[in-house]
């Protein structure tokens, strides 16, 4: 009969074996444990052992260890009796090594070796440095082999495994492997490791492999630790489509950079080596310390080694932009870059003198500092900035000096690292790498000129900013390397760390992370939850009544804001949405079902204020339904009606305990005003409530405070009352998968602004100099004073509104795009760099136009008629599953005073209630949102009416905009014709909507970029 191809599991078992050693079958009959022949390796350079070789009760492979020691500790072989199948003196060695790899585990024993007796036993030579030919002979005795279906238990002598792989007669790693040709999975092969493994085996105990392997012809996973039923597996895929899985493979099986890359002896070596490692990890809630052995995934170990390789190709001074998502293991990553980036060479010297770590995190002693320090192999090279604010910089400046492998810092003591690096140390190399742990903390960095004038400067919003405005205040070093780990990218950041592409036809360079691991794919392989699944909005309806007998007239912009903001706030409106919201929380998260009964939430506010008022409603509505819970406040502390009010007078305990006390009943509802907004990670979360503005950025970091797994925690839940589902789907779209910048800044809007201010003749060539004179060689700043005042008066004396309006919002264009361009231009221009000092001393100075408020007193005239909430359907947000394209950072000027418009009382309060709940619509609050919020959006972005407002007069502005305006309500038909309709029929109504729409979005000097 015609051979057939074997699609058996046997099939795949042969070409894994096939590759890795050369051969299926062993070339000889079974060696005997005494012989000392062995085939040379093959394949891959891996020998092909034989399960007859394999002591099940020490589970050691006795010949692979006998060659091994033969070849590099020939004395060892007679002491410890290793010619003769068994001997009291063998048994006692074996015993010793056995206890001892229980002990410490495989990882440590091969790192390490063992001592016995008299004697120190090298169980592994590692990874040879260049030119060292010793070295390298000593690695190449290493045995690295595989031995297929594995007899592993003493008692049970039928079971075999698939294979395992050993270094040096210890085995490492084990594997099991289905095949969908025979209608099996990896699910069956993980289920088999539950099921059939019993970790009561020797071969399975923790630590004795550095992990075991289900395989399939399409994924891999591994799981460090048999627990049966409860094993944890996690995936070990390359990703595909920035999702899980693996991309189709042209030349075979899509698994096979298992074998073909990650399992050759030079890269196992140097898991081994640098990766794996058994680390102690203390549980926040109880502060028992368990001990977790990590292998690293496949994403982990793919950026550590592309980074690493491209700095050894190119050497010190580039930067990387590394996007990984929440769940993607990001601690260890950073950890495993720093210790490699330590000993990493080119031309026969390191590349490196000292790795920083830039954190935002408090608590250094936790997180970063203990998974870099756990990682340490070499002895004490890591040194965390700790203590006191005035004593970090000290602590710093000693570290560098004494050249301090390591170096953890937080974003506060960063600008001094970049002044050291600079000022002092213009001979050293440096590796800087910045973790993105998004602070709620507010903070402020300094530049120089700031210190000269005292104000501390712009207050950055997230760690990222702070990162990249301390950068862009001393350009980047040609001595130091950048490596930005994020999640969310901004445009700045992307430009600044980003890895730029070939110009396309328009000349346009775009950038892109260096590497990725997405939201996407952490979400598919069930590192991190999908907090868009289940999203609900509930829409406010009310209805204003005007109390006072008068009809005066406001500004109706404002005086909109106004009333949103009052309706929002009203203890009415509080203590409603505070009742939904504890209704919700005892019926749908307090349950068992959720996260075993630990379930906890968060409220996101919209100021201070509101999150108080929040939690005495919510308090107050546990309390009316005798339900065993609390809620906590947390933000910064805040004077209110001149009484200062903080966190612990209202919470009734220390501020600093807020995160521990929320893990802890009674309390299950944390609710917040900016702190624990970002950079807050707690797994109990499962719910969010948002009263607050989101968008952008920000929405996507909020709302990700849900994502975090853990044991139970299956489902997350969002109940918004403030945004609606398309606001948050499009902040998402960005992020969901690789985000790119779609263009560099245009450095010759920098040229345009300073042609704009020089011509408003405010200051002269010689202020400016002057200026900058007396500020490099630190005279007193009397004289900058002098010359900044006068500059002042010019600028109030010879500009009307408009043009101070004009002149401060270009002067802080340029100084914000000129710090962001500095930093990574590679070439200076003096011209830009005076003017930058000079600007940064003159705009705080210059006087805000006088702007009153004609809304002003419209609160008191207006009370509050009726206030409901209304849950609507529960929706599941999908998100954009294409690459996020972010807008470069604007160089132009923004501002501009707005005209007022003035109208009667009776009219804001009658088309705000038109808005909200007053017009007789089969769905009103639908119809609102589109009025308010979907048409002016669609009419403001299109083209041909943008291009009108900007080069043509009013009236032909307004042809083009009822043009854009019958595309966006045609575009919003299928969301119900009920508008079309009214706009079709009613005269009346299309034409008070013209109107209105173009008012709310006619902007002369907008942009059409």
């Amino acid at each position: 009969m015609t051979p057939k191809t074997d699609t058996s599991e046997k099939g795949l078992e042969d070409t894994i074996i096939r590759a890795m050693t050369g051969h299926t079958e062993l070339l000889s009959p079974p060696h005997k444990a005494t012989e000392t022949a062995v085939p040379v390796a093959g394949g891959t350079g891996w020998l092909l052992g034989d399960d007859k070789h394999f002591n099940r009760e020490f589970c050691v492979d006795i010949v692979q260890l006998r060659g091994f020691l033969l070849s590099t500790q020939p004395d060892l072989v007679g002491a410890f009796d290793l010619d003769r199948d068994e001997s009291p003196v063998q048994r006692k060695f074996l015993d010793r090594l056995d206890k001892e790899i229980a002990k410490r585990g495989v990882i440590d024993v091969l790192r390490r070796g063992v001592k016995h007796g008299a004697h120190n036993v090298t169980l592994y030579y590692g990874t040879p440095t260049e030119g060292n030919d010793a070295a390298e002979q000593l690695f190449l005795s290493n045995r690295f082999s595989v031995t297929r279906q594995l007899h592993y238990s003493p008692t049970e002598t039928g079971l075999a495994l698939d294979f395992a792989i050993f270094v040096n007669g210890l085995p490492v790693a084990t594997f099991e492997l289905k095949n969908h040709f025979t209608g099996q999975n990896i699910e069956h092969a993980v289920k088999q490791y539950r099921t059939d493994r019993s970790p009561r085996e020797r071969l399975f105990h923790f630590k004795r492999c550095m992990a075991h392997f289900a395989v399939d012809d399409s994924e891999v996973r591994f799981c460090t630790k048999l627990e049966g039923k409860t094993s944890w597996f996690l995936p070990f895929n390359k990703g595909w489509n920035d999702g899980a899985g693996n991309p189709p493979n042209p030349n075979g099986i899509k698994v096979s950079y298992l074998w073909d890359e990650v399992l050759i002896p030079a890269s196992l070596a140097q898991i081994i080596e640098k990766f794996a490692q058994v680390v102690d990890e203390t549980s926040p809630t109880t502060g028992k310390t368990t001990s977790v052995q990590i292998w690293p995934r496949y994403h982990q170990l793919d950026v550590v080694r592309k980074i690493t390789a491209d700095v050894a190709a190119n050497g010190p001074g580039r930067r990387y932009l590394i996007q990984h998502s929440a769940g993607s293991g990001k601690s260890n990553s950073i950890a495993w870059l720093a210790h490699q980036l330590v000993g990493l060479r080119r031309d026969g010297g390191t590349i490196f003198d000292s790795i920083i770590v830039v954190t935002d995190r408090k608590i250094l002693d936790s997180q970063i500092q203990a998974t870099v320090k756990q990682f340490d192999h070499v002895g004490a090279v890591v040194g965390a900035v700790t203590g006191s604010d005035s004593s970090k910089s000290q602590q710093l400046a000693e570290f560098l000096a004494a050249g301090k492998k390591i170096i953890i810092l937080t974003i506060q003591t960063f600008p001094f690292a970049l002044d050291a690096i600079q000022a002092n140390y213009g001979d050293r190399t440096f590796a800087v790498i910045i973790d993105e742990a998004h602070s709620s903390q507010g903070g402020k960095t300094s530049s120089k000129v700031g210190e000269v004038l005292g104000d501390a400067g712009e207050v950055a919003e997230t760690f990222e900013d702070k990162v990249n405005d301390a950068i862009e205040k001393r350009r980047m070093a040609a001595n130091a390397s950048y490596f930005a780990f994020t999640a969310t990218p901004k445009n700045k950041t992307l430009e600044m760390f980003g890895t730029p592409l070939p110009a396309d036809a328009e000349g346009k360079i775009k950038y892109r992370p260096f590497h990725s691991y997405t939201m996407k794919q952490a979400i598919q392989e069930h590192f991190i939850l999908d907090v868009l699944t289940y999203y609900t909005t509930i829409e406010s309806y009310y209805r204003l009544a005007k109390k006072i007998e008068d009809d005066p007239e406001f500004d109706s912009k404002k005086a909109r804001k106004k009333l949103r903001r009052y309706v929002e706030r009203n203890d009415h409106a509080i203590a409603i949405k505070a009742g939904i919201i504890v209704d919700h929380f005892n019926d749908s998260v307090a349950g068992p079902k959720r996260i075993g009964g630990k379930a906890r939430a968060m409220v996101v506010c919209n100021g201070i204020e509101l999150a108080i008022q929040y939690f005495k409603a919510i308090q107050h509505e546990f309390a009316e339904r005798k339900s065993p819970y609390q809620a906590i406040v947390a933000f910064s502390d805040k004077e209110i009606g001149g009484k200062l009010v903080t966190e612990s007078s209202l919470n009734g305990f220390p501020s600093n305990q807020i995160a521990e006390k929320i893990r802890e009943d009674p309390y299950r509802i944390l609710v917040c005003a900016d702190k624990f907004q970002t950079g807050y990670d707690e797994p109990l979360l499962q719910t969010m409530y948002v009263d607050k503005p989101l968008s952008g950025v920000l929405a996507v970091q909020t709302l990700s405070r849900l994502n975090r797994a853990c044991k139970g925690k299956d489902r997350v839940f969002v109940l918004d009352f403030y945004n609606n589902a398309d606001i948050i789907q499009e902040a998402f779209a960005d992020y969901y998968r690789t985000t790119i910048l779609s263009e560099q800044t245009d450095v010759n809007k920098l040229h345009d602004l300073v042609a704009d201010l020089d011509a408003r003749q405010i200051y002269t060539e010689e202020q400016v100099d002057e200026t900058v004179r007396i500020f490099l060689n630190a005279e007193p700043v009397d004289g900058i004073h002098t010359i900044v005042d006068h500059c002042v008066e010019v600028y109030a004396n010879d500009l009307d509104e408009d043009g101070q309006i004009d002149f401060k919002s270009k002067a802080k264009a340029f100084i914000r795009t000129y710090e962001f361009l500095a930093a990574i231009l590679p070439f200076s221009n003096p011209d830009w760099e005076k003017r930058a000092i000079f600007f940064n001393f003159l705009v705080p100075k210059l006087p805000a136009p006088v702007d009153p408020d004609l809304a002003q007193g419209i609160l008191d005239a207006i009370d509050m008629d009726s206030y409901r909430a209304q849950v609507l359907a529960e929706r599941a947000i999908a998100s954009a599953d294409e690459e996020g394209e972010l807008e470069p950072a604007p160089a132009t000027a923004g501002g501009g005073k707005p005209e007022q418009e003035m109208e009667s009382l009776s009219k804001i309060i009658q088309a705000f209630n038109n808005l909200f709940g007053d017009i007789e619509w089969s769905d009103a609050d639908r119809i609102a949102r589109q009025i308010d919020q979907d048409i002016p959006a669609l009419v403001s972005s299109d083209q041909a009416y943008r291009n009108a407002m900007i080069h043509s007069d009013r009236a032909n502005a307004k042809i083009e905009h009822d043009k854009a305006l019958t595309k966006a309500i045609l575009t919003l038909i299928t969301d119900g014709t009920e508008l079309f309709k009214q706009y079709s029929d009613n005269p009346n109504f299309s034409k008070w909507l013209s109107e209105m729409i173009f008012e709310k979005t006619y902007n002369p000097s907008a942009n059409t970029d």
